[in-house]
Order: C-alpha cells, then structure tokens, then sequence
C-alpha cells in the first residue's frame, strides 16, 4: 500500500485575542493513496497550506508507468 507523509499548515480554530494575530498548526500526517485528494481538499477547505509530500511506503513512479 502506497502511503504518502504529508507536512501542512493550518490556522488553529481557537479565536486569538485580535484579528490581526494569526496562530498556525503544521502537522504531519501518513495518508493513504486512495485518500490523498480528500485528505488535499479538506486542508484546503479549512485554509491551510501543504507544506510538503513526500512518499512514505511504495515504489516511486508506479502508476506513470515508470519501473
């Protein structure tokens, strides 16, 4: 099973004590294949940024017909 090691940056949820502070979460995470492009889509939705991918398990070029 191909896994990619994702690094993103998200604003906390927590309100902060004026507008213009902005608090950050970078986590990194192991996501699956399968749910890589829900997993991109809900970072986005809650305005954040991905930092950095990087394949974790699997071989590199598997499904664009690189061996």
């Amino acid at each position: 099973m191909r896994m990619f090691k994702i690094t993103a940056c998200v604003p906390s949820k927590t309100r902060t004590r004026t507008q213009r502070e902005l608090q950050n979460t970078f986590f990194t995470k192991l996501v699956p294949y399968e749910n890589w492009f829900s997993e991109q889509q809900r970072i986005q939705k809650m305005g954040g940024k991905i930092v950095k991918v990087q394949l974790a398990t699997g071989k590199q070029g598997t499904n664009t017909g690189l061996l």
